[in-house]
């Protein structure tokens, strides 16, 4: 009889229970009352180093991984902020601050972009990831391994 492995590696399915915080303890995403997450070891499904923290993990283990914002979402870009003339967008589109939408660039690409600041004549768009610049904070379960 083949004994069951307990600590996860690279190519396994696995499932995970999580909580990400900032650093000021902010929580931006969890599992908690949710089905696990479920993704494969080395597969990029998550970023990188929530996948290597799992690495290597046992399962039932539990621990606290900090990650810097340059592994998680990487820093924050100013050239990727575009101020642009309100006379530049769609017609009837009504930009707010916080409004986040997609822009198409060809070849069935887009690129998501949030509005950061709207004046009479002109509105602010960022099209960083909403966590880039930032630390996290995982707090990971590793629940089992499936495959």
């Amino acid at each position: 009889m083949a004994r069951k492995r307990v600590k996860g590696r690279k190519g396994d399915s696995v499932k995970i229970h999580y909580i990400c915080k900032l650093a000021d303890g902010t929580v931006i995403d969890s599992s908690s009352g949710k089905e696990p997450l479920e993704f494969t070891l080395g597969k990029g499904e998550v970023i990188k180093a929530l996948e290597d923290a799992v690495m290597g993990m046992g399962v039932g283990q539990s621990k606290t991984v900090n990650v810097p914002a340059e592994n998680a979402y990487g820093p924050h870009r100013g050239e990727w902020v575009l101020n642009m003339g309100r006379d530049k967008l769609t017609e009837g589109f009504n930009p707010e601050v916080g409004l986040d939408f997609e822009i198409p660039r060809g070849k069935g690409q887009s690129s998501k972009a949030t509005v950061t600041h709207v004046s009479q004549s002109s509105v602010t768009l960022d099209f960083n990831h909403p966590l880039a610049g930032k630390a996290l904070i995982f707090e990971i379960s590793f629940l089992e391994i499936i495959s």
